[in-house]
């Protein structure tokens, strides 16, 4: 569904159930309750801080492009397209949303021999308005903000690009473990993700294993199943290796970062430490054999004062088959879990989810999407319902959903989302 950025007021209003961690690493030197729902544990992030600036970045890269298009006699490509999305979403029991968005893309690029240097420039101009039912209040909100503002030199086997760029990877589709820089939902038509400023580096092999290299900085919103934001005023660095393996591949990943503590709700016992090291390692797989299958694992150590969130584990294994039915049913599952734990490999508090995901095309026009996520610890489902249609600029979704009272899914979402109950959802997409 489509990620609104609604402002809501009481962002961290109190949760569902109660757990009990340890001080310390030792069980009997007392008890912190804190009340959460497990799964939005490691979704309490404070409010949004300032962004880097970015209009000296922009006029680096605008002034780059205009020299690359007046100077340069050499083939030259250009690009200008855009998307326009309006939505209604309307919960009986909560509020009518009504939005609309637009993602202008302008994409310049000009060669040098079997070199090319581009440059994409995008920005995402929203606004929404919500009516909220049985109350006598609206609420409204508008942004501006870059979307995607990236410089790149390629060539036949390497690839360099620096900007506010989508950095993504893993082999899962539906709860993927290596969500590290992105919160993409499988469930939004449009896929639209936030950027993560940086610059990345892949170079290709002829025997199609790759590279990858990363550092990034100026990033304070958090990602994917992430506790806490990074420290925006350091670097972050990483790399990824990725090798043929049988009928598929199979690819090792690492991340290092400083966390910010100091804007997590966890300030008040995290006392003395504002900026803490975190290293990630992820393995991943993916195979083609009668059916396709593939797996996630994440292993996340930060040096924390409170010991039982030093150790992050999560898990992903899934499968999906196209049957033989009609015009081909698409099916594909997997099953995820999460937990903290103040030991490496010891147990702790956590989460695991089941999803199914069923595709149909319809006829040439029309596809039919089912969805449903299966939270184990708390017994919740989540159902999701979607029909498309498509001509040559425009799409058309009419979605439905039944979840919990409190939706806990993904890291957009928040106990008083819209999404949750049961609602509709329609969504009109031009694009040119």
């Amino acid at each position: 569904m489509i990620h609104s950025h609604i402002h809501f007021r009481n962002f961290t209003e109190e949760t569902s159930c109660w757990l009990k961690i340890p001080l310390s690493g030792n069980p009997t030197t007392g008890k912190l309750s804190v009340k959460y729902h497990k799964l939005r544990l490691i979704q309490l992030i404070a409010a949004h801080s300032n962004r880097v600036n970015l209009s000296r970045t922009i006029l680096i890269i605008m002034s780059l492009m205009l020299v690359l298009i007046s100077r340069n006699t050499n083939a030259q490509e250009i690009d200008f397209k855009g998307q326009v999305s309006g939505w209604v979403v309307t919960n009986p029991d909560k509020a009518t949303h009504i939005g609309l968005r637009y993602i202008p893309d302008l994409m310049v690029g000009t060669y040098f021999g079997d070199s090319m240097i581009d440059t994409e420039i995008s920005f995402n101009m929203y606004g929404s308005v919500q009516f909220q039912h049985n109350q006598d209040s609206i609420l409204t909100y508008s942004d501006f903000s870059p979307y995607r503002i990236w410089l790149r030199y390629s060539a036949s086997q390497y690839e360099v690009r620096a900007g506010l760029q989508k950095i993504n990877f893993g082999s899962a589709m539906l709860l993927r473990a290596l969500m590290w820089f992105d919160s993409i939902d499988p469930r939004d038509p449009l896929q639209l993700t936030d950027g993560v400023y940086g610059v990345l580096g892949r170079y290709y092999f002829l025997n199609n294993a790759n590279i990858w290299l990363w550092v990034l900085h100026g990033n304070d919103r958090n990602r994917g199943w992430e506790i806490f934001i990074s420290d925006k005023d350091k670097p972050e660095f990483g790399g990824r290796v990725q090798i043929p393996l049988y009928t598929g591949e199979i690819a090792l990943t690492y991340h290092h970062r400083n966390i910010d503590v100091t804007k997590s709700p966890l300030d008040q016992i995290l006392i003395g430490q504002s900026s803490v090291p975190e290293n990630r390692i992820g393995l991943d797989g993916k195979w083609d054999l009668e059916v396709g299958v593939w797996f996630e694992g994440v292993f996340i150590h930060r040096d924390l004062a409170y010991a039982a969130l030093n150790y992050q584990r999560q898990t992903n294994i899934g499968m999906d088959y196209t049957f033989n039915l009609g015009n081909g049913l698409n099916a594909i599952t997997e099953y995820f879990t999460l937990h903290l734990s103040d030991q490496a490999f010891g147990p702790g508090e956590g989460v695991s989810m089941t999803a199914l995901s069923l595709n149909y095309p319809v006829g040439l026009l029309d596809d039919l999407t089912v969805m449903f996520y299966y939270e184990w610890d708390n017994k919740g489902w989540y159902r999701f319902l979607s029909w498309q249609r498509t001509y040559d600029n425009w799409s058309f979704y009419l979605m439905g959903f039944w979840n919990p009272d409190q939706y806990q899914l993904y890291q957009s979402s928040i106990e008083n989302n819209l999404y949750a109950g049961k609602g509709i959802q329609l969504l009109i997409v031009f694009n040119h």
